[in-house]
């Protein structure tokens, strides 16, 4: 009902009125700051020789976007102008494409080296978490593609003059709504991390290395759990590198645990 009003005030008024009022009102709440044109950049992330495409690359831009690709290694991603978009496989990242030097907005293709070995350590991870992670994004696309609302002018159908988005407007001020999908998003977020530590930080994967059992191996992986920023930039080398330093101290400590209660018996 009060949206319904608000639109019917609204529309009373002239379009430059409009403008003018919620331009003033708009650099009040969000500093001044105007997006610019927004931009759809697609394409294909094959293998160093280009004969497969490769699925599950992470897709990055430095405005804070990102996706994984298919398992056709098809991308879609939206970019400002004044972004650079990167990709990241295997924990390895590539350098960043500024996208005022992109000719094709429809057919950007990537070709990544990667060693065949190391695809072959990445076997005994499970084959469903790329899937999964995909799925999630999909459900929940609207909550993992939200924005914080803001002034937008739109273009009439006539092509006439310039219009204001009326629903983007209202939103501004539903501050309620903005709080608890900005809050769904972050948690989202956090599982999202939390999935793709476990992903890496397996039971197989740690059972495998350290050959510790029963409640051994879930005391380990609680206390040398790895950041998600670590999981996510490490190789499989240094990862499993991480995994054998830290079995390493675990040993150090059990160790002397048991000497001490030795101590404490005799």
């Amino acid at each position: 009902m009060v949206i319904s009003l608000l639109k019917s005030r609204l529309l009373s008024f002239s379009t430059h009125k409009i403008i003018l009022v919620l331009f003033t009102l708009w650099l009040s709440l969000e500093g001044g700051g105007v997006t610019g044109q927004q931009l759809t950049l697609r394409g294909t992330v094959y293998n160093m020789y280009k004969t497969r495409p490769l699925d599950a690359v992470s897709v990055m831009a430095t405005s804070g976007r990102g996706t994984t690709t298919d398992s056709n290694g098809n991308y879609i991603i939206v970019v400002n102008p004044d972004d650079s978009v990167y990709f990241s496989y295997l924990g390895r990242a590539t350098m960043k494409y500024p996208v005022t030097g992109i000719n094709t907005f429809t057919n950007f293709d990537i070709a990544l080296h990667v060693d065949p070995l190391e695809l072959k350590e990445v076997r005994v991870m499970p084959r469903n978490y790329h899937m999964d992670s995909l799925q999630n994004r999909k459900d929940y696309a609207k909550i993992f593609d939200f924005k914080k609302p803001g002034f937008k002018l739109t273009s009439p159908s006539s092509g006439l003059g310039v219009g204001v988005d009326l629903d983007e407007l209202i939103n501004v001020f539903r501050f309620g709504r903005t709080r608890r999908f900005q809050s769904f998003q972050r948690r989202l977020i956090e599982e999202e991390e939390d999935k793709f530590v476990d992903h890496r930080f397996s039971h197989y994967i740690v059972k495998k290395i350290t050959h510790l059992r029963d409640e051994e191996i879930d005391t380990f992986m609680i206390r040398f759990r790895p950041s998600y920023e670590f999981s996510k930039l490490a190789n499989d080398y240094d990862f499993y590198d991480y995994i054998k330093l830290a079995y390493g101290q675990y040993k150090k400590g059990r160790n002397d645990r048991r000497g001490e209660m030795k101590k404490e018996n005799e």
